[in-house]
């Protein structure tokens, strides 16, 4: 999934950081909130009864990454309070954020996961490629929003293996509790250190490939939670090997199980944005349009983004973002609310 050339160029991005005008923050803490009424306390009235103040307390981010607008990508670590995982958590908020007229309002939240392992072998400890500056999804979300395509996401990117091995973003018995830690510790993260919302209507995933399968598996779970994903490319099916002697714990983290369930429940609603490239196996597209036609009804609404010439990458899926999947779920969620001083 992640070209070797990306690797290489993300350690060599932070090794040489400080070297480099714009780039000296590496490393430095930073406080999303500082600033803001309250300084981000939750003593600020929100706008609406919807937006949630940051409860705290405060993590230790520390910046990976500057964009060119001032906005920073900022790392953490997390001991997950309910998962017992430990591991990186990387976050990103938009210069919206920082507006003055937006300062009493929530942020929908962005959900980011990566393919493959996530490395967490890779040069440098990168475990979430979403946070590099080969791939530029910060800067593409950007252009998104000035465009009208996109909501201004705060984007959250944790790690999603905590070793060498696939873990379906589930909590396999006697393994670590990754499905725990990514749909409860990772968003109690995001709701302690930014205005987000109370809601559902704010909160989403996207990832691709293993990640892609992580998030659509989340949101059919848990779709009191989560509203959207992006799922692409993604795997349709739990297929770690660490399922072998837990089949009912397997079956409860099955798509295809959970959108039945949620069929028969009747919702709530929940929207599942799908994308392949054309030159990818066609085992992928296959197994997106069965799902479809066998689940893609009632409460579960589901798109399609067929990217031309698109291979199995990050570069390539965020093509498909631009066509549409962004806007597929950014219609239906919910946006930072203005106010007055």
């Amino acid at each position: 999934m992640k070209r070797p050339s990306a690797v290489a160029f993300a350690a060599t991005l932070v090794a040489a950081c400080a070297l480099l005008a714009g780039c000296s923050e590496t490393g430095n803490p930073v406080d999303f909130n500082a600033g803001a009424p309250g300084d981000g306390a939750a003593r600020a009235r929100p706008v609406d009864a919807d937006t949630l103040m940051p409860t705290g307390p405060k993590s230790d981010f520390r910046i990976t990454r500057t964009l060119d607008d001032g906005t920073h990508i900022a790392r953490t670590t997390l001991r997950g309070p309910k998962s017992g995982v430990t591991g990186s958590v990387w976050v990103w908020a938009p210069k919206e954020y920082h507006d003055p007229k937006y300062a009493k309002s929530g942020f929908p939240v962005l959900i980011a996961l990566p393919g493959g392992l996530g490395s967490p072998k890779e040069p440098g400890g990168v475990t979430n490629y979403w946070v590099g500056g080969d791939i530029e999804l910060q800067e593409n979300l950007t252009r998104w929003t000035e465009e009208g395509k996109s909501l201004p996401f705060i984007v959250v990117m944790p790690m999603l293996n905590p070793d060498t091995q696939y873990h379906d973003a589930s909590d396999i018995p006697g393994r670590q509790k990754m499905g725990t830690w990514l749909t409860e510790d990772v968003v109690q993260l995001a709701k302690a250190n930014f205005r987000t919302f109370k809601s559902r209507d704010g909160w989403a995933f996207m990832g691709s490939s293993s990640g892609g399968f992580a998030g659509l598996k989340s949101v059919l779970k848990h779709p009191e939670k989560f509203k959207a994903a992006i799922a692409s490319g993604p795997d349709i099916v739990p297929d770690s090997p660490l399922w072998a002697g837990h089949r009912a714990q397997r079956d409860a983290n099955d798509p295809a199980k959970l959108a039945r369930r949620l069929l028969q429940k009747g919702g709530p609603d929940i929207y599942l944005a799908f994308q392949a490239g054309s030159r990818e196996p066609a085992a992928v597209t296959t197994a997106i349009d069965r799902f479809r036609r066998t689940y893609g009804k009632g409460p579960i609404h589901t798109a399609m983004q067929l990217i031309p010439g698109g291979r199995h990458n990050a570069w390539d899926y965020q093509k498909g973002m631009a066509a549409g999947s962004i806007k597929f779920i950014s219609d239906r969620m919910k946006a930072p609310v203005a106010s007055s001083p």
